[in-house]
């Protein structure tokens, strides 16, 4: 028999890549607005669940930064209306889909004992989140997870996140660009890996914190390179601001999942 599984946030890139998986599960969709505790409540009584995979939230900065208030009643009021609808129902696991951005930078690997402080808005956010999870959860009978995912991108990401931004400004420029601020350091990871990754966990009823991850480190300048050397377009850097490492310790993954994750990685996306 088929398992039920609850996604939030089904519409997102990520959201989209879990249901081209095709995985033998049935899948229920909320598609209500996770604010409304009453709508929460009213989709989880709906359905038997085995598992809450839950993705939705406000995510690329400067969305977040234009708008903090929705942000944060989105981000972590909204996890917190999903958690206590969760605690009145039998399910078994509860995966939260959190962020790098809850860790303050570092040019060491950052393992998930590293100190959390977040470096923007939106990881305050989604830390809010994490530890209402846990307070909420641990010692319940409902397994939480959180995956703390690194930077990723693919073709439906929309054009507010970074790669497909730097796409779009290239792409557009005459003949040459001047882009500010890139001399930081992320860790990529496809967002195929991501769903499969995610799916393993939930076979395996993983509880606890988990980076998400490559475990390399890729500078936004060298994206840029990327995107510039394809369409032809030449590029000057301008940097104002101190660089930042986020780059994850994947030690932890890397014992339930096997797959060479840099070769999986499909970093600049060209249209």
């Amino acid at each position: 028999m088929s398992l039920r599984i609850g996604i939030t946030g089904h519409t997102g890139s990520l959201g989209k890549e879990i249901i081209k998986l095709r995985l033998n599960y049935k899948y229920s969709f909320f598609k209500g607005d996770i604010r409304n505790k009453n709508t929460v409540l009213q989709w989880l009584n709906s359905e038997n669940f085995d598992a809450i995979i839950h993705l939705a939230a406000i995510v690329p900065i400067k969305t977040v930064n234009k708008n903090k208030k929705k942000t944060y009643n989105v981000n972590y009021k909204g996890t917190k209306n999903i958690i206590d609808a969760v605690k009145t129902k039998e399910i078994k696991w509860f995966f939260f889909s959190s962020t790098s951005h809850v860790y303050q930078s570092t040019k060491k690997k950052i393992s998930e004992r590293s100190k959390t402080k977040p470096i923007s808005y939106y990881g305050r956010t989604k830390l809010l989140a994490e530890k209402y999870i846990i307070r909420k959860l641990d010692k319940s009978n409902t397994t939480y997870c959180i995956g703390r995912i690194f930077s990723t991108t693919n073709k439906s990401q929309k054009r507010n996140y970074l790669v497909p931004d730097l796409i779009r400004k290239i792409k557009k420029a005459k003949k040459s660009i001047t882009l500010e601020n890139l001399n930081h350091y992320r860790d990529f990871i496809s967002m195929e890996d991501i769903a499969r990754i995610i799916f393993i966990l939930y076979k395996k009823k993983f509880c606890g914190i988990i980076n998400i991850a490559s475990g390399k480190a890729i500078c936004l300048k060298d994206i840029a390179i990327q995107i510039s050397n394809h369409y032809k377009k030449k590029i000057l850097f301008k940097d104002n601001v101190k660089k930042t490492y986020l780059v994850a310790n994947i030690n932890k993954l890397k014992k339930i999942y096997k797959k060479d994750l840099v070769k999986n990685l499909k970093v600049a996306l060209f249209k």
